[in-house]
Order: C-alpha cells, then sequence, then structure tokens
C-alpha cells in the first residue's frame, strides 16, 4: 500500500476493480467486502505524498545512452515511464547499480549484435522478474536479485532478456499488435485503476514482454552462449531455473502468494529448457569446471538490499500493520492473515471473516457521521450510526447489511484524512463486535519513537561461524513465519545441506 497521489476514479479504491488472479485465500474476503465498499470518487490518502522515480537512469553506472533514431529504441523509451511505475519507480543503491552494470557490461561485450546499447533498470518491487523491451530497455527486480546467489545467475537472467533483443523478438510481437494499440491501452488501464494500471504489464494484458515458447528457447540459448563466451558459469542458466521451481513450490505452499508479477508467469519453466541450458552449457566444458559464479562480489553488492515491503507501503509484522509515513498503526486477531496490497490493506480470519483498511483525503468531510451516511457505502443502517472515539481520535460506526453478509464500517479522521474499517462476516455470526472492537482499540498515532525505530527488512549476509547451523541462521529470519523454508530458499541449499564456517549467508533481518 504505497503514499502516491492518484487521479479520481470510480474504481481504484473499490476491491472489485482489482484486475488478474485474486488470492484464493483472500477470495471470499475480497468479493464480500466488494458488496458495500462502492467508494466512488475518492482520493486515497495512502496515495498521497509519495511519487515514484520514473525518470531515466542517471547513474554513471548505468548505460544511459540507446540508438536515438531506432523506432525500436523509441517504443521502449515510450512505454519505459509507465513500466517503471508499474513496478513501485526505481530503486537506487549505487552499490547494487555498480554490481547489475558490471554484470550487463561483460554481457555486452559479447552480444550478438555489437551495435546494441542497452539500458538496465532495477525497478522497487519485491516480485521476482526480469524482462525486456525492444530498444534494449532490460528490467530487473529487486526481488530477483535477492533470490539470486551469484553473479553467473543475474548474468544468465540478463543474457537470456539480451537474446530477446538481439533476435527482435519484441518486433515479431509488435507486428501481430501495432504498438499505437498498446500504448493506448496502457494509458486507459493505468487511468481506469491504479492498480491495474501498475499491474498491466506483469498481466501480460499488452504482451509487451510475453513471448511464445520458441523464442524463449531461443533467448536461452542466444543467453547460455553469452554467459560461457563472457567468462562466467554457463551452467547458471540452468541452475536459476532450478531455483526458480524452487521459488514456484514455495509459492505454491501458501495461498496468498501472487505470482502474476513475477518471473514465471511470462517465462515457462520446464525441464526441457533446463535439459536445453545445460546441454549448450557443456559446449564450454563440464559443469564445476568452467567458467566464474563471482559470488564474493555477487554477495558484496545486494548485502543490505531492500526486502519485502518498501517503507512508502507501510510493513506488516506479524499481526500488526505500521505506516511510518502515515504515522498510523492497527492489529488483527492472532489468527488472521494480513496482506498489504498497493490500495488497501485486507486481513482474512477463519470463518470467512475478511477486513479491509484504506484512506481517503478528508476535503470537507467535518462530520464524520454524515460522512457515513453520504452514500459511499451500500445497505448501510442510518440507524445504527453513532459518533465515537478511538483512543482519543474523531471517529464514527455503524452497521451495513447486503445479501448474506453483516458488516461494521468505521471511520476515523487523523488530521485531514480518514480511515476506513469494513469488516465483514456472514449474518449470524459473532465474529463482528470482537474483531471490530479489536480494530478500534489498537487503531492510534504512533510515537515517534515507533516511527524511528521501524525499519524495513534487508538482505544481509553473514559469515558462518563455527557453531553456526542451517537451523540457527534461519531462526534470524525475520518477516516470514517459514524461516527455515525461505532460508533454504533464497540460499539455494538442497535437502539435508550442513554448513561449513569461513561461507557467506544471506538472511533476512533489519
Amino acid at each position: 500500500m504505497q503514499e502516491r497521489q492518484v487521479q479520481r476514479r470510480d474504481d481504484a479504491t473499490h476491491p472489485a476493480g482489482k484486475k488478474g488472479p485474486v488470492r484464493r485465500r483472500l477470495r471470499t474476503g475480497a468479493a464480500l467486502l466488494a458488496t458495500i465498499a462502492l467508494l466512488a470518487g475518492c482520493q486515497s490518502v495512502f496515495d498521497q505524498a509519495y511519487t515514484p522515480n520514473v525518470s531515466p537512469s542517471d547513474s554513471p553506472q548505468i548505460v544511459d545512452e540507446v540508438q536515438k533514431d531506432d523506432p525500436r529504441a523509441q517504443m521502449g523509451a515510450r512505454e519505459h515511464p509507465r513500466i517503471v511505475a508499474s513496478y513501485g519507480g526505481e530503486y537506487r543503491d549505487a552499490k547494487t547499480e555498480r554490481l547489475v552494470a558490471r554484470i550487463a557490461g561483460a554481457l555486452t561485450a559479447v552480444s550478438e549484435n555489437p551495435n546494441q546499447s542497452f539500458r538496465i533498470t532495477i525497478l522497487n518491487s519485491p516480485a521476482i522478474n526480469a524482462f525486456a523491451l525492444p530498444g534494449g530497455y532490460l528490467y530487473v527486480t529487486r526481488g530477483l536479485l535477492a533470490l539470486a546467489n551469484d553473479a553467473s545467475e543475474v548474468a544468465a537472467v540478463l543474457s537470456h532478456e539480451m537474446g530477446h533483443v538481439t533476435a527482435n523478438h519484441g518486433i515479431e510481437r509488435q507486428r501481430r499488435e501495432e504498438a499505437e494499440v498498446i500504448a493506448s491501452r496502457v494509458v486507459a488501464e493505468v487511468l481506469s485503476s491504479d492498480l491495474a494500471g501498475k499491474q498491466a504489464l506483469a498481466r501480460g494484458k499488452l504482451r509487451l514482454a510475453a513471448f511464445s515458447r520458441q523464442q524463449e528457447l531461443q533467448a536461452d540459448v542466444i543467453g547460455v552462449r553469452m554467459l560461457g563466451e563472457a567468462g562466467y558459469d554457463p551452467y547458471a542458466a540452468a541452475r536459476f531455473l532450478d531455483s526458480m521451481a524452487a521459488y514456484s513450490r514455495y509459492s505454491a505452499v501458501d495461498p496468498d502468494n501472487d505470482q502474476s508479477l513475477d518471473f514465471l508467469s511470462s517465462h515457462p519453466n520446464s525441464a526441457q529448457r533446463v535439459d536445453l541450458a545445460r546441454r549448450h552449457a557443456r559446449n564450454f566444458g563440464v559443469e564445476g569446471s568452467v567458467g566464474d559464479r563471482g559470488r564474493d562480489y555477487f554477495l558484496a553488492g545486494i548485502d543490505g538490499l531492500l526486502y519485502g515491503d518498501s517503507p512508502q507501503e507501510g510493513y506488516v509484522r506479524g499481526q500488526t500493520f505500521l505506516h511510518g509515513g502515515l504515522g498510523i498503526r492497527f492489529d488483527v486477531p492472532e489468527d488472521f492473515r494480513i496482506d498489504n496490497k498497493v490500495e488497501a490493506v485486507l486481513a482474512t480470519g477463519p470463518g470467512e471473516t475478511a477486513i479491509r483498511f484504506d484512506g481517503v483525503a478528508a476535503g470537507d468531510n467535518n462530520s464524520l457521521p454524515n460522512y457515513l451516511t453520504s452514500g459511499w457505502v451500500a445497505g448501510l443502517q442510518p440507524e445504527t450510526v453513532r459518533e465515537i472515539t478511538v483512543n482519543g481520535l474523531p471517529a464514527a460506526t455503524a452497521r451495513a447489511s447486503a445479501e448474506r453478509w453483516d458488516f461494521d464500517v468505521t471511520v476515523i479522521r487523523v488530521n485531514d484524512q480518514i480511515f476506513r474499517f469494513l469488516t465483514a462476516v456472514p449474518k449470524g455470526s459473532t465474529a463482528l463486535d470482537s474483531t471490530a472492537q479489536l480494530l478500534r482499540n489498537t487503531f492510534r498515532r504512533m510515537t515517534p519513537a515507533e516511527i524511528s525505530a521501524l525499519k524495513p527488512l534487508r538482505v544481509r549476509v553473514v559469515t558462518v561461524g563455527p557453531e553456526d547451523t542451517v537451523a540457527s541462521l534461519s531462526a534470524r529470519m525475520m518477516g516470514t513465519d517459514r524461516k527455515l523454508d525461505l532460508f533454504k530458499l533464497i540460499n539455494a541449499l538442497p535437502v539435508g545441506a550442513t554448513l561449513s564456517p569461513g561461507q557467506k549467508m544471506k538472511i533476512i533481518s533489519e
């Protein structure tokens, strides 16, 4: 959930306005909340202050020139700002940019088209993805960098995407759908819904980064050749495909995990691709005996990399949502799961109970009871509206009913903002009062000390000590209740793996 100013719209804050696959665990909650969240024409205060940096990269370590007279580059330049915005802006960190530039530079030197220049953009997204646009625009997310374990694996991803560019795959696809149609569709979707617009590319609606299976296999072949000729371990491509398969299995365990923004949504993973990558890598020698993995300088380059939610979206810590920029926090019941989305915070619990939390600019709404009855809640029961205070803050609450659901609606004013809780339960459920009351009891302003102490999660590189084990290091992981699984995943540890003193491992911590 970001702090970005958005245009007035009809469905941007409406749960039903969310497009693309719906997380299974949230499906019921989102659907029932959509029954009453008729939030037409409201501006989100979560989107108030943050403006993503969507200007072209100006770091001297990043390629800053593309062919100015090349129509392919013009297409990439036109779509670049929208794509960057769809992934939360650029991730700007000089150390990480130098790392990616070092890898890209080695690959560019062995490109099939020496006249092709490339612009590499690191996207500020926890999603695990990479893709290319015509004209040499390459994108890699910080989430993918966090999953990779050495420079050769990132090189495998980038060389694959460079292969799409040098093989003109984007132009072949463009012939099937005119660029003007693509561009106009991007504009329409960005304006119609902030979430749909942000995820339009990754959802495949624009097909800007979608290629055929044959094109994917061709890019694999080009990529492996580039890896070997650049001096990297040519088996890194197959190795990272295996890591992606492990990531897919890890994500499948979590029904709330949405892979639509991830690499596997547009890059088919199959045994055929892994086998093909290994066969072509054998042209350079036996696995384990050729090429540089670049693990040490890679780990140094990602040490401190932002992981998970960015500060602009707020943080989920256990059963608590905290937003330092807005200076607010609240808790959900112990058996609930929080999902921090761009347009709202959603939480689901047992018995089909669901919570939606968002906010709007207060504007000239001086009376909270009047705001509740102003028509944005369908099925509101006017006789239940009452004015209250929530931890010293002016508030109002009411009940609503629609079909087979009962709702508690609570609005709380903080300065020029109105925060809104919508709690939904099946009709007759006794969970409504207790759930809504917990939200009201725990919603409060954060203290300056709490805001100062709130820190994002980062990738931390640690050296294995004599007493360290997989269990002891994984116990230091933060931000997940599947510490061991995630530790093994981000370090590509096989079943039964043991650690040796002096090894470098990644953990997730503040």
